[in-house]
């Protein structure tokens, strides 16, 4: 029988338990379980995940799995979001969901205890307004005291196992984890004022963690979702940067050092952790999440919209109508995202995109902005060549994407794998057992098309100083 290895991989609208089978260094998946995962409201305020379902959802996933003996398990999941573990050993709460509002003003608390400038050169992360740290400030004092905190793959891991700890390319998004030792920062806790025995010892991807009531192993992944991603990307190679597209885009490069310049702050990038000491350095820009809100809100008005049906309707709309900054803080929360691209451009002096089709190009031609201008500046910042993109994810499948994408980049780009976080999981187990080698790694995504620029390179650069970004030979 085919070494099998399970890897549940989660998302922050839907999650899926994974079966890979591992054959003359090649890697099969199948998808067992599918089920969403979104946030949802509270009647007493703020968002919350169900963390109580997934866990149902994975052991029902796990179930159906079994018959085919996995060797192991790997979670990987989104990241900064976390449960706190009581003595007794108990969730204690909630998980609260990243896009909930209760971290307004935390920045600036923040600031008060610890400079940006020092931020960045220990932690190297991008500020996003929700991450840990900003959520542990957030927090009644108090509820820290006596707690562990688990970032939600670690959660997880420990209800299956009862072990503790936190997986470092997990970690690094915290905005406590030093960039440079791959250890909790002392320094940061103590500012911050965090308890004793909060941050869990560190573990790495490839180390067991424990096994399940009926002994399968669950081993330690790269478990950020795009950390797992990137690892099914033949990164390694010069000039190579990847997006990785889903409800988020992550683009960038993979390095193997941080870059902690001021340059690289004042530009917002990232410096997380990857597979293997790698540096994912990469700015985090909000993603499909535009045209998913917006399908849900024309969805709930009685529209008859379909996916495929709006985006071939798209590409017959006039290019550069309108284009918004895809990471305007007005477009982070859940809502009637459509209303919101309006008023951005009404704002800004644009024509209103008054139909669906309308919509959705202004949101596919400023994802491939936002992507365009995250690469050539990272490949600018960390002074690396830039030949060729990889779109990995569920954007992969978005054809209209791919090619602006490429447009805008004015580079080929290589779509594919889908399923690359799952993929990088199962790749992350099936090396730990001993049944993949490291060569393997980029032989085992298989690309499913390829895109060639156009030359409208001047189109896309007006259409991207409307929102204040430059490509290509206009990047820092």
């Amino acid at each position: 029988m085919e070494p099998a290895f399970v890897a549940v991989d989660l998302g922050a609208t839907s999650g899926r338990v994974m079966l890979g089978h591992v054959r003359d260094g090649s890697v099969t998946l199948r998808q067992v379980r599918r089920f969403a995962t979104g946030p949802r409201d509270r009647p007493d305020g703020g968002l919350r995940w169900d963390v109580g379902e997934m866990h149902a959802e994975i052991l029902t996933g796990l179930c159906e799995a079994a018959p085919e003996r996995p060797v192991s398990i790997g979670i990987d999941s989104w990241a900064v979001d976390y449960g706190l573990i009581g003595p007794d050993g108990e969730l204690d709460g909630d998980v609260r969901c990243h896009r909930d509002p209760r971290t307004d003003g935390m920045a600036e608390r923040l600031a008060e205890l610890v400079d940006d400038e020092t931020l960045y050169r220990i932690t190297g992360l991008q500020y996003l307004p929700f991450n840990t740290i900003y959520q542990l400030l957030a927090e009644p004092p108090e509820r820290l005291v006596d707690k562990t905190m688990l970032l939600l793959p670690d959660l997880l891991a420990y209800q299956l196992t009862g072990a503790i700890g936190a997986e470092v390319t997990n970690a690094s998004t915290t905005a406590l984890l030093d960039a440079t030792t791959r250890r909790w920062s002392t320094e940061l806790v103590g500012r911050v004022g965090l308890p004793p025995g909060l941050l869990p010892a560190l573990r790495y991807p490839g180390d067991p963690i424990g096994t399940t009531e009926n002994g399968t192993p669950v081993v330690a992944v790269a478990s950020h979702d795009t950390a797992s991603a990137v690892a099914a990307v033949p990164a390694a190679r010069p000039g190579i940067g990847y997006v990785s597209c889903g409800t988020w885009s992550l683009a960038g490069l993979r390095l193997s050092a941080p870059v902690l310049t001021e340059r690289a702050r004042a530009a917002n990038f990232t410096n997380e952790a990857g597979l293997d000491g790698t540096v994912r350095f990469l700015r985090n820009t909000m993603g499909l999440w535009l045209l998913s809100e917006s399908l849900r809100a024309w969805r709930e008005a009685g529209l008859d919209i379909t996916l495929n049906r709006v985006l071939s309707e798209a590409m017959r709309e006039p290019a550069f109508g309108a284009v918004v900054d895809a990471n305007d803080p007005t477009f982070l929360p859940p809502g009637d995202m459509p209303a919101r691209i309006g008023r951005y451009c009404r704002d800004t002096g644009q024509p209103v995109p008054d139909t669906p089709p309308a919509v959705v190009r202004t949101i596919l031609e400023s994802l491939a902005i936002a992507h365009a201008a995250s690469l050539h500046t990272a490949a600018s910042l960390a002074d690396e060549p830039l030949t060729t993109v990889h779109v990995v994810g569920g954007g992969s499948l978005n054809e209209p994407l791919c090619r602006f994408t490429a447009d805008a980049c004015g580079l080929p780009v290589v779509a594919g794998p889908v399923e690359a976080s799952a993929l990088g999981n199962v790749l992350v187990q099936a090396r730990a057992a001993g049944v993949l080698g490291d060569a393997d790694f980029a032989s085992a995504a298989a690309p499913h098309a390829r895109y060639e620029p156009t030359d409208d390179r001047a189109g896309w650069r007006e259409a991207a100083r409307r929102v204040g970004l430059a490509l290509a030979e206009e990047a820092p």
